[in-house]
């Protein structure tokens, strides 16, 4: 019913068949009208940033953000068990694959009894006193004055800007409602909460727009928006209490004010959700909820390897990043990482008793991010390594260069069971190199896969493959070595490393693909990267700052709502 609700107010048609209800969710009909924005508005960027604009955006929260949302609003004592469905893929990221994403009737069914959850455990006798923040005349009546003072405080963290007056009367209206049907204050209230919780404007960043007084004829995002637009790519999160309260003043449209905001937020401990959010995506860890290793081939990579691997990957980027503020191009060649107990098997290191801070020694073969367990074991096949996985993830995460689907009639065989004759996976991958239909994707992506090759399928350092020496020279775009840490400096010094963290990164934080026109934003970031030492805190900063970050164009485009 509530999203029927929303239907009416965006006054889209509701189309009802046997098994499908398709919901489209028009941007133009679901932001509020262009406004005239205040006169005297000065612009929140300074003439050198980049011109430039992106689009208007309707986007559904994922589940970590909504759950972050949920322990700032709410506290830690407040966690439903919850896991939205997957997200599409689009430009290298699910961060922009959520401006496209469907919801079904199943899935509205999750949302539904994750906000019965968090209603339940808000107003239970745990946590209401102090998450409530009046007192009730009686328990077992309404109480509009107390169930509003909630409500007020709640709905404006929840819808991420205040709620208008007839729509915030009508919840208090329904939590007395529910107080005088089931004869408890408390049960009202979380009957509003749990409908507020499963509203589209909550479930959904919907962006709204505003005309521009400094360009005319150009729109821009209204400060709510603009302030939760940072906030979900700085924090993966909902705005805080005092960034609403900047937008409510107007500050994030001067100068002096967004940049107060953006250094509290850079600041602050919650920009590590957000980094790790950004580079979970962008190294598509997701797929590691499905990666399994054959156990009678590797029996020490287990379910808890793979989640370690991964937390290894982001404590490592966050500690070399955000603490260290190192270049972002070290991560490449760095052997500072962390280890746990079920890492230090594959890593063939003592057991530690916990995480622990450790650094490879120089003459280790361990150097840089491509020699973790994640990129190793999380590319490569169940029971063996590849080379082509690997130089494919690295052109394509990493570097930002696609790589052409295989032929439908390409021939496996000699790989998948490989002769006698062909040992290693040297041997093997000249088959397909030697083979015009499948030479020139390979070209790309095993002569630096193939650099890879003394870590096996699950990342332990391996010098032969079947009783021949592993021959580990590779080359990247003109670039040869005789090993993995040749491999790692190249990758350090190739061109495409940093444009390509670029390019993630400012669609990441403006929730859709990159296009043509996004050419000079670009430029313009890439140099400002290079600039500050490729410092990865500078690169958020020069980000939202640039002026398409806010500036903003209405578009034709619509996400679509498919509920089956």
């Amino acid at each position: 019913m509530v999203f029927r609700r929303f239907l009416a107010r965006v006054r889209q048609p509701l189309v009802c068949g046997s098994a499908v209800v398709a919901i489209s969710l028009v941007l133009s009909s679901c932001s509020q009208p262009v406004a005239e924005g205040p006169a005297a508005a000065p612009a929140i960027a300074a003439e050198a940033q980049p011109t430039g604009s992106s689009e208007r955006r309707l986007r559904l929260m994922t589940s970590e953000q909504y759950l972050n949302t949920l322990a700032y609003v709410f506290g830690p004592n407040v966690k439903p068990d919850v896991r939205f469905a997957p997200l599409q893929r689009t430009d290298g990221l699910l961060g922009v694959g959520t401006s496209i994403a469907g919801v079904t009737a199943s899935q509205m069914e999750v949302y539904q009894k994750t906000a019965a959850q968090v209603a339940a455990q808000v107003v239970n006798t745990e946590n209401r006193k102090f998450l409530i923040p009046c007192t009730p005349k009686t328990d077992t009546a309404r109480d509009d004055t107390c169930a509003r003072a909630f409500l007020t405080k709640v709905s404006r963290l929840l819808y991420r800007r205040p709620l208008e007056e007839k729509r915030l009367a009508q919840w208090v209206e329904e939590a007395g409602a529910g107080a005088d049907r089931l004869k408890d204050f408390y049960a009202g209230v979380g009957s509003a909460l749990e409908g507020m919780l499963f509203n589209p404007q909550v479930l959904f960043i919907s962006e709204r727009l505003e005309a521009d007084p400094m360009n005319k004829g150009a729109t821009r995002l209204d400060s709510y928006s603009l302030a939760t637009r940072l906030s979900f790519f700085l924090w993966n999160a909902a705005p805080d209490d005092l960034l609403l309260k900047a937008a409510e003043k107007g500050e994030l449209y001067t100068q002096k004010g967004f940049a107060k905001s953006v250094d509290r937020m850079l600041a602050s401990p919650r920009l590590e959700h957000g980094v790790r959010a950004f580079f979970d995506d962008m190294l598509q860890f997701d797929l590691f909820d499905t990666l399994a290793k054959d156990g009678s081939i590797y029996p020490t990579f287990t379910a808890t390897t793979v989640l370690d691997a991964r937390e290894q990957t982001l404590r490592t980027i966050v500690d070399q990043l955000i603490t260290k503020k190192r270049d972002y191009r070290d991560l490449y060649t760095t052997r500072e990482t962390f280890i746990s107990p079920s890492l230090a098997a594959l890593y063939r290191l003592p057991t530690t008793g916990g995480w622990v801070p450790y650094e490879f020694p120089a003459d280790s073969p361990r150097m840089g991010m491509l020699t973790q367990i994640s990129f190793l074991a999380g590319h490569s096949h169940p029971g063996r390594s590849s080379a082509t996985l690997r130089g494919k993830a690295l052109r394509e995460l990493l570097l930002c260069q696609p790589v052409p689907r295989p032929p439908a009639n390409v021939d496996f065989s000699a790989v998948e069971n490989p002769k006698g004759n062909l040992r290693t996976a040297r041997d093997r991958v000249t088959v397909h190199l030697e083979n015009p239909v499948c030479a020139g994707c390979h070209k790309i992506t095993d002569p630096m896969g193939l650099a890879l090759e003394n870590f096996d399928g699950a990342g332990r350092y391996r010098t032969t493959e079947r009783g021949t020496v592993i021959d580990a020279s590779g080359s990247l775009d003109g670039k040869s070595f005789t090993d993995v840490t040749g491999l790692a400096q190249a990758l350090h010094d190739h061109p495409a490393l940093p444009g390509c963290v670029v390019k993630r990164a400012y669609a990441y934080g403006t929730g859709g693909p990159t296009a043509a026109d996004d050419k000079t934003t670009l430029d313009a970031l890439d140099k400002q990267f290079a600039a500050s030492g490729y410092r990865f805190p500078d690169l958020l900063r020069a980000v939202v700052t640039a002026k398409a970050f806010s500036q903003v164009t209405a578009t034709p485009a619509a996400a679509t709502v498919a509920a089956k």
